[in-house]
């Protein structure tokens, strides 16, 4: 299982100083929506120089112009970005293709997304990584919840989970084997997100 940091609702310096903190317990460094739409797309080539050697993934949400998007976030050096399960299939493939000609990837955000049928019209538009994930808002009714791994059983996808996960939740979470764990606030919203992170990849 690789870990995920989702920096978000934070300063630019702050995001760059949790990085640094915690980069050796990190495989893939999220640079969240929020954080994107304050310091736009400098923010993700300020990461990329500053951690070659991690996976960034910028939070696009994308869920229109999809070609654009996408082009624009790998060009500015992210190896990954989201594009929203409710986008209509033309904008999914043509985010796709982008990335494809990029040599970049997409995470299909599942966000809201409550029926495995169109999980699996993703996959069969050659979708290969997803989001199980519980937005912010949703998750004063619970964070993120192991049911949710139904929606993606019996298929080949690559999963990743998110949605309020801490140390108390994850070691649950952890034992269904989701390819990514994305924790944001378990670990940002520590006083030492260094000792933070690190007890959190112990459960991994």
């Amino acid at each position: 299982m690789r870990m995920q940091l989702a920096l978000d609702r934070l300063s630019k310096a702050t995001c760059i100083r949790v990085a640094e903190d915690t980069k050796e317990y990190v495989d893939i460094i999220e640079i969240g929506t929020g954080v994107i739409k304050e310091y736009g797309m400098s923010i993700i080539r300020e990461m990329r120089k500053r951690f070659p050697e991690k996976t960034i993934l910028a939070d696009m949400k994308t869920c229109d112009a999809a070609k654009h998007e996408v082009k624009q976030a790998l060009e500015a050096g992210a190896d990954i970005t989201t594009v929203m399960a409710f986008s209509a299939d033309a904008s999914i493939k043509d985010a796709l293709q982008a990335a494809q000609e990029s040599g970049g990837e997409i995470m299909i955000d599942l966000l809201g997304v409550q029926s495995k049928q169109r999980v699996e019209e993703l996959a069969s538009l050659g979708v290969k990584l997803v989001s199980l994930h519980v937005g912010k808002d949703q998750q004063s009714k619970g964070a993120f919840h192991t049911e949710l791994f139904a929606l993606t059983e019996g298929t080949d996808l690559t999963v990743a989970v998110a949605g309020g996960i801490n140390e108390g939740s994850l070691p649950g979470i952890a034992a269904k084997q989701p390819d990514i764990i994305i924790v944001g606030s378990a670990i940002t919203g520590q006083e030492n997100p260094r000792e933070a992170a690190g007890k959190l990849r112990s459960y991994l």
